[in-house]
């Protein structure tokens, strides 16, 4: 699935990658996506959506804010902390959505993976797929013990991604996040860990 096989010094480190889900590619963000007006529309597009706006709020609201963003994301690669893929059509390379990983504690190898489409994208499995192929490169490519993902409990689609993506519930993290209603709302926490069995393929 991995179009790089070059082993990083620092295990804990993420190595740009890019993964194929067939009708769709996952690749890193990089400054030069901040000179493509039509991703920075994409992406001011997807901040504007109320299902990210509430559940993924992020900042761009216009290009510059945008292409911002995307430069932060670069900047993860960069220094190894943070692998954050744009989920590109296979074909025209229109932006469907992002899936990013990033450590919570590097050292000991525990990480949280995050994920939002645009709403034309929904409703073909793109994030489960996505999650899926992260978090299988994560475990294998960058010595990741234990992933989690966090959502709010209102977020059913988010927690039908994680249950699909053999991560197991843990537990609900009591107003733990302040979300884009400006709110802090319970989460529920599930988890994988490197040694627990991959589910089956979505």
């Amino acid at each position: 699935m991995s179009t790089s096989s070059s082993a990083p010094a620092d295990r804990r480190t993420f190595v740009r990658t890019a993964l194929d889900l067939g009708d769709a590619v996952l690749r890193p963000w990089s400054r030069a996506d901040a000179g493509s007006e039509a991703l920075l529309d994409a992406l001011v597009t997807a901040a504007a959506d109320p299902a990210i706006a509430l559940w993924n709020p992020m900042a761009a609201a216009d290009r510059d804010a945008a292409g911002a963003w995307v430069e932060a994301r670069d900047g993860g690669w960069e220094r190894g902390t943070a692998a954050s893929f744009a989920i590109v059509d296979a074909i025209d390379g229109t932006l469907l959505g992002c899936v990013n990983l990033r450590w919570v504690d590097r050292a000991d190898g525990l990480a949280m993976i995050g994920y939002w489409l645009l709403p034309t994208a929904r409703g073909r499995g793109l994030a489960t797929r996505g999650v899926a192929a992260v978090t299988s490169w994560g475990f294998a490519t960058a010595d990741a013990r234990r992933i989690e993902i966090a959502h709010a409990v209102g977020n059913e689609a988010s927690c039908r991604v994680a249950d699909r993506c053999g991560y197991l519930p843990e537990g609900v993290l009591r107003e733990s996040f302040r979300f884009g209603d400006g709110e802090y709302h319970d989460e529920h926490l599930h988890a994988r860990l490197a040694g627990d069995p991959e589910p089956e393929k979505p």
